[in-house]
């Protein structure tokens, strides 16, 4: 698809996140284009990754990729248009690379007339290896919900920086990448008087519906300078959940939610997905059915499985004490056939939802556990069949890595204990909120035999990021070992536990 200058004017501005700008930059246009929320990059392979920014005007996207931070013998790509279509958003493929090597990128977006050019932002990421080398990530979810958003007070997110010095090679964002239910308030008092204060926009006055309020929800997390650095120094896998449409969602969903016009979950989920594309680093050719699910090895120790236990899911009015929904047959198909013939030592799956906590909707289920003991149903038969089949194939050193919760856990799963015994012993290890609200816990589901090794929960519900009980999640993986770390705000390391390969 072609663009002249007059069509893309006459399109209009590329939306209300345009004014959403970094704190220190320029509201006012100037005479050139002006990249407003920084780069970010995601889905690293082998020999590149996904590189990304957005443009306040009608531009090009031009990116410079070196293995050197001086950007000698730099390559030129010419990117994607930066149109109102995409709200100004680009992504762009960098490739022929080397592995296991550091990448420096340069990007800047040149006016249509090709006469001026924004200035420049950078940022890096490292190829994956394709030896056996050492690997080390984070993981985490849940950014902005609950009422606490970007507090100038307290640096905005500051555990975002604490994952940045923890220098890992990548992250996997567990999804509720974003709240766009949860309006915020300029300022919350708290019950001890203390003052809680937010940074607000338009889009984050109230709960999103149009494409424009979707994206403004991205759009504000990157208002954040420990978001953008963060995101400009460590590439990320990313996968959804349900607060980037709204709260507890399932396909044909009709909400009865005053705070809604549109009530038709299926629009609203539309365009939360458009928006959620177009903001972060996704290679959409990467997913099996061009949304989320998706496979990524990182070298011969670790690779990742990124599910999507969003879009298939059945209705969480449906019976609890009949076979359900979670991955539908396909992905779960997918999963299983794609972890048999992966030939790294370490497989990480990665879970939007957890596998034995019960995490209710009212008095139905919106997770994976029905809350019943005994013999796997609703959406536990799906994953009982996940799991038969993984020791069917002697499939190996699986481990499980999630958020949604609230709080951060290690769960021990065993067939000694569980209502079943056709599979093999794993770990699931949760972590979360990045920077919102903390839960829990919550109760585990004894069908699959889990046991609580570990659990930081908050002693209230919704207790602020100031309180202590924001976490994020590190591995450390090599041919031998696993160690996952579960780690507070700060970095500083709560407890962890290192796995021996089988």
């Amino acid at each position: 698809m072609t663009f002249d200058r007059r069509t893309l004017f006459k399109a209009g501005a590329l939306g209300t996140a345009a004014a959403l700008v970094p704190s220190g930059a320029s509201l006012a246009r100037t005479d050139r284009p002006v990249l407003t929320h920084g780069v970010q990059s995601g889905d690293v392979t082998w020999d590149g990754g996904i590189v990304w920014t957005r443009a306040d005007r009608p531009s090009r996207m031009l990116v410079e990729v070196s293995h050197d931070p001086e950007f000698r013998f730099a390559r030129r790509i010419r990117g994607p248009l930066l149109t109102p279509e995409t709200g100004g958003t680009g992504h762009v493929r960098v490739n022929h690379l080397l592995p296991g090597r550091p990448v420096h990128y340069r990007v800047t977006a040149e006016d249509l007339d090709g006469r001026t050019r924004s200035e420049a932002l950078t940022g890096s990421f490292t190829t994956a290896p394709l030896g056996r080398d050492e690997v080390r990530f984070v993981w985490s979810g849940d950014v902005a919900g609950q009422g606490w958003g970007i507090n100038p007070d307290i640096g905005g997110m500051p555990i975002f920086k604490a994952m940045a010095d923890r220098r890992p090679d990548f992250f996997i964002h567990s999804g509720d990448s974003v709240y766009s239910d949860n309006p915020l308030q300029p300022v919350v008092t708290l019950p001890d008087g203390r003052v809680w204060r937010n940074l607000v926009t338009p889009e984050k006055s109230k709960v999103a519906e149009t494409l424009d309020e979707y994206r403004g929800q991205f759009a504000y997390n990157l208002l954040d300078e420990n978001v953008r650095r963060f995101a400009s120094q460590v590439p990320t896998f990313a996968q959804w959940d349900d607060h980037e449409v709204t709260n507890n969602w399932y396909p044909g969903e009709v909400l009865d939610l005053p705070q809604y016009t549109e009530k038709r979950v299926d629009v609203l989920a539309q365009r939360a997905f458009q928006a959620f594309h177009e903001w972060m680093p996704i290679d959409r050719k990467r997913a099996v059915d061009g949304r989320v699910y998706r496979k990524f090895a990182y070298g011969r120790n670790v690779e990742i499985f990124v599910l999507d236990m969003r879009t298939y899911k059945d209705r969480n009015t449906s019976p609890k004490d009949q076979p359900g929904v979670v991955l539908g047959a396909a992905q779960a198909q997918w999963l299983v056939r794609e972890l048999s013939r992966s030939t790294a030592t370490w497989k990480i799956i990665a879970a939007d939802l957890p596998i034995g906590l019960t995490v209710p909707d009212g008095t139905d289920i919106e997770g994976v556990a029905n809350g019943l003991p005994g013999a796997p149903n609703g959406r536990e038969h799906e994953i009982a069949w996940v799991l038969r089949e993984l020791k069917r194939r002697r499939v190996k050193n699986t481990v499980w890595l999630t958020a949604d919760v609230h709080y951060t856990a290690a769960h021990h799963y065993s067939p000694d204990r569980a209502a079943v015994g056709d599979f093999d012993p794993f770990w699931e290890f949760v972590s979360g909120p990045l920077h919102s609200g903390a839960f829990g816990p919550n109760a585990l589901d004894p069908t699959f035999g889990p046991q609580a090794v570990f659990v930081h929960a908050p002693p209230a519900a919704n207790t602020t990021p100031l309180d202590g009980f924001q976490h994020f999640g590190e591995v450390e993986a090599t041919r031998h070992e696993l160690t996952v770390w579960l780690r507070d705000a700060t970095g500083a390391s709560l407890w962890s536990k290192t796995l021996r390969a089988a």
